[in-house]
């Protein structure tokens, strides 16, 4: 586990970075005298879409690389290694698909979201080069976590391409750029930006090599590599559209339109800060675990599970609570504006389900590395079977914008425990033990007492207070409880590198 603890270590901490960059650009996009409610939703609703054209055009191709990756690296040469090529090439082909049906359906798009969110409209084909860099960019990611590079691919996506939005939003306020149209058809572009960063960085460390020439590898596994690529991407593909369906029913349904994007986007985003360590946990861990399943190492891949999930519940309890005890007061003391005040409850919703997805540790990554990743499709199906019209049916309630967040919780909790029930039963693969309840009755003692001593005031510094005493009553229980197996050596390095400890 020590290499997976010290790329996840140095993946997360990136990931913060990025969150604080994220955090900053939120600030700038939601503070009074800043953008617009509906300038905030339409960069959101971007997102959204370019992250459903890519569900839809990469065909399977992460997955194939994932599973597929140590077989070609251990009977071929680099130069030979035709992986990268064909994932490339096929998600392209995707791509060109995804544009003629955005091309052929514009006029179902207009009749949508034409009344509630006519700017969507207006800025419709810009999306598709940002669908295009992020396809590109995610493919290309999923290789670079075979190679071991998952440190700079979180770089990239985690803080440049967070900087570059930070960049044309100053530009913005300076004045440089004089309209928010201008500054929406460059950032359309962002994602081809870090994607052309990747594989030059890939390239100078001579690990990108484009051959069209069949391997014999390709040759030999072809078959089962279009049966895993037509199970899987469909799975993936319906977890992808289940995860941004919510966005696109509140800018067609809601007579908010992308002003209600904008008030769902921050809550979602800040929900976003539970999951901070898991994409550096699950970029350092696709590698071990297929490796694990191709040497038959279950004892392997039920140490990782049961660590994946206790060190990403520590994680996300704590920030919840955290978060969860400042967030109206934050909105107030850094003067947002107040229709923001609604996103709270957008939060603890998708706060939870996030702590369901966390909790339960890498089960989807375990799933699609074994010989059982046909079983990624029938969850997928289920899962949108669920979102799609528990969220449709809720938005149009009197619940409204929170109609999405709860559809979500209760989708991913019943999607969570088919997954967990399914590698119970045919591995005895579990990832809970006593120290997963310790975890959940620590974070809420520490909260209930941050909370009746400190509910009532309000201010910067009485949210720093609030959240110093939560810190170290939640920090000093996990430690002390022993609560990962992870966090003792990180804590010794602490102490060590402050003095508090003497080296060895």
């Amino acid at each position: 586990m020590s290499q997976i603890r010290r790329q996840s270590i140095i993946s997360s901490l990136l990931v913060y970075i990025g969150f604080a960059l994220g955090f900053l650009n939120t600030y700038l996009f939601t503070k009074e005298g800043g953008f617009t409610q509906k300038e905030y939703g339409l960069v959101g609703i971007f997102i959204a879409i370019a992250s459903l054209m890519y569900a839809i055009a990469n065909l399977g191709m992460p997955p194939y690389i994932s599973k597929f990756f140590p077989y070609y690296k251990h009977n071929l040469q680099p130069k030979q290694n035709d992986l990268v090529t064909w994932a490339l090439l096929v998600s392209l082909i995707g791509f060109l698909l995804v544009t003629i049906a955005g091309i052929y359906f514009k006029d179902l798009i207009i009749l949508k979201f034409g009344k509630n969110s006519p700017q969507f409209v207006t800025y419709y084909f810009w999306i598709f080069p940002l669908g295009l860099g992020l396809t590109i960019f995610s493919v290309i990611e999923s290789y670079a976590w075979q190679l071991q590079r998952s440190v700079f691919t979180i770089f990239l996506r985690e803080i440049q391409f967070r900087l570059f939005a930070t960049l044309l939003i100053l530009l913005m306020f300076a004045g440089i750029l004089k309209q928010f149209d201008l500054f929406i058809k460059i950032y359309a572009f962002t994602y081809l930006a870090i994607a052309i960063f990747l594989v030059i960085y890939l390239i100078t460390k001579r690990e990108f090599h484009l051959t069209f020439k069949l391997s014999r590898v390709t040759k030999k596994f072809y078959k089962k590599i279009l049966t895993l690529v037509s199970f899987v991407f469909g799975g993936t593909m319906l977890y992808g559209i289940s995860l941004i369906f919510d966005s696109v029913v509140i800018a067609s349904v809601l007579p908010e339109g992308l002003a209600g994007v904008a008030v769902f986007t921050l809550g979602q985003y800040m929900a976003n800060l539970i999951q901070a360590p898991q994409r550096g946990i699950i970029a350092s861990s696709m590698g071990p675990l297929s490796k694990a399943w191709r040497d038959k190492d279950l004892a392997r891949i039920d140490n990782i599970y049961k660590q994946s999930s206790i060190n990403q519940l520590i994680f996300a309890v704590g920030m919840f609570c955290l978060l969860w005890l400042n967030f109206a007061d934050g909105i107030v003391t850094f003067k947002l504006q107040a229709g923001y005040l609604n996103a709270r409850w957008i939060f603890f919703f998708v706060g939870l389900y996030r702590i369901i997805d966390m909790g339960t540790g890498l089960n989807s990554q375990i799933i699609n590395t074994s010989i059982h990743w046909r079983f990624e499709f029938f969850t997928g199906t289920i899962l949108l079977l669920i979102t799609l019209p528990l969220t449709y049916f809720l938005t149009k309630s009197p619940l409204g914008i929170l109609g999405p967040p709860i559809a979500s919780l209760i989708s991913f909790t019943v999607y969570n425990s088919i997954r967990y029930w399914f590698l119970w039963h045919k591995y005895q693969l579990q990832p809970f033990t006593v120290k997963t309840l310790y975890t959940i009755l620590l974070a809420l003692g520490s909260y209930g007492i941050c909370y009746i001593l400190m509910d009532d005031h309000t201010g910067f510094w009485w949210m720093v207070l609030r959240s110093i005493l939560f810190i170290v009553l939640f920090g000093y229980g996990v430690v002390s409880l022993q609560l990962s197996k992870d966090v003792l050596p990180i804590w010794n390095t602490i102490q060590k590198k402050i003095g508090i400890k003497k080296k060895n």
